[in-house]
């Protein structure tokens, strides 16, 4: 996956960084079992200073540090004791260590100013997490996070073509220099193009995302820019691999006179009338149509979404492109062969947001079909965003507790996972699971992807909140 580069920070070299500054250490929180890591005593809590001298800036550099065959480990257990651990090991073996966070020398924070971002349309007082305005290519190259390009320094270009840190996944909202610097308030914004060549020019490559605000990117100026997008999209090696489109999301929380419109249906189908037959086009050019528009656009619209082949292999399925084709191509996989009956009545309710929710129904109608299972959808709108139409991953503890009130839940509340922060059991306001179940009549019962859910429905997992 990537070069050799010299990775992270020499301890006590020549010119680096002093002490004060140096990435803090690497926090174990979990040591796979009969790992390399297991074996030479490992556990959370232990504090990973440096790998044969050099300190991981974060968990790229770590995975790098790793790679080698003869291994200086300096590692401080959680009562402050130091130790020093040599060994050797072939190359393909990791040592089984997961850490508390990725970035072990901070996150690299937005310094645009774009009047649609989501961050800034959020109340205050909720957990610090939250307002935290994420522009760090390296959680965008390990995790798809969207970044601008517009806060690197000339050692994080460096980094990114030593370490082959691609693809990396860029907001480009606009191509046009002037346009673009206008809607992240940023002159930097308006280096978009020449960053594209430099990406071309070393072989690494980017997914693209447009949020299109009506009035002020969409139109002619979200033409171009596919287009412009597209002229890096041919060869053997293209510089942009795909382009997602997506509608700008505004909530009651945002500033007044920031003179953003929502998308109205109108708009929505203006906006698939002007890119379905661009993706033709790119289809004929490129082989590929390139440019996809996100599923809420066709929902937003009142429009079938298109058939799973238009979406190719979902290079944009983490945006929202194809997120629900696929979901419904799963569910159609994991309804196949449903059982005729479950042996005991079952009464179930399955929440989802507005948005999404006729889409799912065809699902739903074919799980009632099994004798004695009753499962009855919930699309809810979010009156904590101000959002009538809403996806199901923005839906929050309050809207839940509102949304649900008085209602017959049967005997249990299929909850998607998506809408808890990862990891934790917390909602988007803060509130927890624990809280939101004690507001509710009925268990809850988190499901994950379309054979969770089923597995759920027809009586083959039962596992509560």
């Amino acid at each position: 996956m990537w070069n050799e580069p010299s990775a992270g920070i020499a301890l006590a070299a020549p010119g680096t960084e002093s002490g004060s500054r140096l990435p803090q250490p690497a926090v174990v929180a979990h040591v796979e079992p009969d790992s390399i890591g297991e074996e030479l005593g490992f556990q959370p809590g232990d504090r990973l200073l440096s790998i044969n001298g050099i300190r991981p800036r974060d968990l790229i550099d770590f995975q790098v540090l790793q790679g080698g065959e003869e291994l200086t480990l300096e590692v401080e257990d959680p009562d402050g004791s130091l130790h020093v651990v040599e060994l050797e090991k072939d190359p393909d073996d990791g040592l089984g260590l997961a850490f508390t966070e990725a970035l072990f020398d901070g996150l690299r924070q937005c310094n645009n100013r774009c009047p649609f971002c989501f961050i800034d349309q959020q109340p205050p007082g909720h957990r610090r997490s939250l307002y935290l305005k994420d522009d760090d290519y390296r959680l965008s190259f390990l995790y798809g996070s969207y970044l601008t390009l517009t806060n690197l320094s000339p050692a994080d270009w460096q980094r990114i073509e030593e370490q082959r840190l691609s693809p990396l996944f860029v907001s480009v909202h606009a191509t046009d220099p002037d346009l673009r610097s206008r809607l992240l308030v940023n002159p930097r914004a308006a280096l978009l193009m020449d960053q594209l060549r430099w990406f071309a020019e070393r072989r690494l490559q980017i997914h693209a995302q447009v949020v299109v605000c009506p009035g002020l990117n969409d139109g002619e100026a979200l033409a171009s820019t596919l287009r412009d997008l597209a002229s890096f999209g041919s060869g053997d090696w293209p510089a942009v691999l795909s382009a997602a489109v997506v509608p700008v999301g505004l909530t009651r929380f945002r500033p007044s006179g920031d003179q953003l419109r929502p998308v109205t249906p109108a708009i929505a189908a203006a906006v698939i009338d002007q890119v379905e037959p661009l993706q033709e086009s790119f289809l004929m050019s490129l082989g590929s149509r390139f440019a996809w528009l996100s599923d809420e656009w066709y929902l937003m619209a009142g429009r079938p979404l298109p058939p799973r082949p238009d979406y190719e292999d979902l290079p944009q399925r983490e945006n929202g492109v194809g997120s629900i084709r696929g979901f419904l191509e799963e569910l159609d996989q994991a309804t196949w062969l449903l059982p005729k009956a479950v042996p005991l009545p079952r009464r179930f309710s399955w929440v989802v947001g507005r948005l999404v929710a006729q889409a799912l129904k065809p699902v739903v109608d074919r799980l009632d079909a099994v004798e004695g299972l009753e499962l009855t959808l919930h699309g809810l709108p979010s009156p904590y965003w101000g959002q009538d139409q809403v996806v199901t991953g923005l839906l929050t503890g309050a809207d839940l507790i509102e949304g649900l009130a008085g209602l017959d839940l049967g005997d249990r509340l299929l909850l998607p996972r998506v809408m808890l922060r990862q990891g934790e059991d917390v909602f988007l306001d803060d509130l927890s699971l624990a809280q939101v179940q004690a507001a509710l009549p009925v268990p809850i019962q988190l499901v994950g992807g379309a054979d969770d859910l089923v597995a759920a429905c027809v009586g083959t997992t039962d596992r509560v909140a």
